[in-house]
């Protein structure tokens, strides 16, 4: 198979790390890529959002096989016109990626279908959302409505802080993200994320993970895109899994289907554990970042019939093996990150990883023959181990072995996790 993978970042590179390991795989072509990208598949300089342009250098080289990494191009629809074209592709329709692409959609889905969710209300200006607030009372949730790069969501404990949150919304802060808010209840539990490939009528749960959205130890500080994880999350037991699939991943697919969406790729479930069992937080339609390099990581089978199975309604013919060894990856991140941050700051070395083991590059560039940080987040040290404690003293082994002076990591990832083996 000739494919070409779109996307950057360190999901990105987790992907290709695995896709170049397929006995099936002839050439790989990755747009726009990264320096890590470069040592598993041909670097193209393609504009991703020109789709015409996407649809031709597919046509040119005779790619079979599209497989999206991010979720932009998908909420733009660029899997409508690789589709439209007679080309397989790993994602959904542009109406399908509503998922992610509308909070609001989202969480109208869920009332219809009777999913369990944080019960919520929708608003387009501040003063409504504002009142609503005051008559709920915090916690409570504020989601700017749209694609805002994983920063659109406040967990506010104070009134103060929600009615700061709706002014950012609608004062610009996430652009047109912002221009339809989402109020919803908080949900106490314990979070994890689940993913599920979907073909449309058939369904392959893949493994859980555990993010760490806070920039600091101690999940502390505001939150970011991810500051590391851990797969599988001890909180996600088969029980809960089962009921994760019957109450929520199972009515969703069927739900897309019925509203003339099915929905082809894969379902990134965030969850909330709560005393009731499995709730709704948020849907994303691509793999997590960075959850996808510690599933990668654990994924014993060939990735890229899997993901073929997805694109061509056959899931129902393939399985997914995976190692019992937990994985743990650290994000190393430029100092000031999620705030403002220095950019083309010197890598001066990676480490040499063994089996088992890898950095995986998220925000990087070559710059005169130097390797550049270029992103807020920027390298993942991830690595697997018979513990997760193990895999955590791997990885950050690892992460201290980067020479880096602009960069930091949180120290804990994989606390919650380690303080269960302990128990």
């Amino acid at each position: 198979m000739k494919v070409l993978l779109i996307g950057s970042g360190g999901r990105e590179h987790a992907l290709a790390w695995k896709i170049a390991q397929s006995p099936l795989l002839t050439k790989l072509y990755a747009a726009p890529g990264n320096p890590g990208i470069a040592e598993e598949a041909d670097l193209v300089a393609l504009d991703t959002d020109d789709h015409a342009a996407v649809v031709a250098f597919c046509k040119d080289k005779g790619l079979d096989f599209v497989v999206v990494g991010p979720e932009a191009p998908l909420v733009a629809g660029i899997a409508d016109r690789l589709r439209e074209a007679g080309i397989a592709v790993f994602g959904p329709s542009a109406a399908a990626a509503q998922l992610e692409g509308s909070k609001g959609f989202t969480k109208d889905v869920c009332a219809r279908f009777n999913i369990p969710t944080g019960a919520y209300q929708r608003f387009n200006n501040a003063p409504k959302a504002k009142a609503y607030v005051r008559e709920q009372g915090a916690p409570i949730v504020i989601k700017a409505d749209g694609l805002a790069a994983g920063k659109g969501v406040t967990v506010a404990m104070t009134l103060d802080e929600a009615l700061a949150a709706i002014d950012d919304c609608f004062e610009g802060a996430f652009g047109a993200a912002g221009a339809e808010v989402v109020v919803e209840a908080f949900l106490d539990g314990e979070e994890a994320s689940f993913f599920c490939l979907s073909d449309g009528k058939s369904l392959l749960p893949l493994a859980t993970a555990q993010d760490h959205k806070r920039v600091g130890d101690g999940d502390t500080g505001p939150n970011t895109g991810g500051m590391g994880a851990y797969s599988p999350a001890p909180v996600m037991t088969a029980e809960m899994v089962e009921r994760t699939m019957k109450e929520i991943i199972e009515p969703t697919m069927r739900g897309m289907a019925e509203m003339g969406h099915p929905f082809q790729g894969v379902f990134f479930a965030g969850l909330m554990i709560t005393e009731k069992g499995p709730e709704l937080i948020e849907y994303n339609v691509r793999f997590g970042d960075p959850e996808c390099q510690v599933l990668m990581m654990r994924l014993k089978s060939d990735l890229l019939p899997i993901l073929h199975a997805s694109a061509t309604g056959t899931l129902d013919q393939v399985t997914a093996e995976w190692s019992e060894d937990p994985a743990l990856t650290v994000v190393l991140a430029s100092k000031g990150y999620p705030g403002a941050y220095d950019k083309a700051t010197p890598i001066a070395s990676l480490p040499q990883a063994g089996d088992g083991a890898k950095v995986f590059h998220a925000g990087t560039a070559m710059k005169d023959g130097q390797l550049v940080a270029t992103g807020g987040r920027v390298l993942n040290a991830t690595a697997r181990g018979a513990t997760v404690a193990e895999a955590q003293a791997e990885a950050y082994r690892l992460a201290d072995a980067v020479e880096w002076a602009n960069g930091f990591c949180r120290r804990d990832i994989g606390w919650r996790a380690i303080a269960r083996e302990k128990a």
